[in-house]
């Protein structure tokens, strides 16, 4: 895959209940990928805090060029992450890396400035 050009925005604050991205409104849960964000809405994967984050979930980033991609737990790390998203990840040839949440915005801050990132972030438990 070619690397984008386009960069992933910066996360501004991360609180419980509340995410801000450079350039949009305040998100609960967020999707962000180069040349963007939009809120994480749960229910289009049947996303559950178990078993975790879905396939479906990463898909979109995948799709908008993130070559690494960050997967937040939660505040408090209740959000898992299903062993077939991992291994989607893997057969795609994308980085992965999951932290709680508070670590996972500065990683994702971090890994912005020199790759195509994506991420879901999860702003309570």
């Amino acid at each position: 895959m070619m690397a984008s050009t386009i960069s992933s925005p910066l996360i501004t604050h991360i609180s419980w209940g509340r995410l801000e991205v450079d350039g949009y409104p305040p998100f609960k849960d967020a999707k962000v990928f180069p040349g963007g964000a939009r809120e994480w809405d749960w229910r289009e994967t049947g996303t559950r805090h178990n078993p975790g984050i879905q396939p479906g979930d990463v898909e979109e980033l995948i799709n908008k060029g993130a070559e690494t991609i960050v997967l937040s737990k939660g505040i408090w790390e209740r959000l898992q992450v299903c062993p077939e998203t991992l291994k989607l990840l893997s057969a795609r040839g994308i980085a992965v890396e999951v932290l709680q949440t508070e670590a996972a915005v500065q990683r994702f801050n971090e890994l912005r400035e020199s790759v195509p990132v994506g991420g879901l972030f999860h702003s309570t438990c």
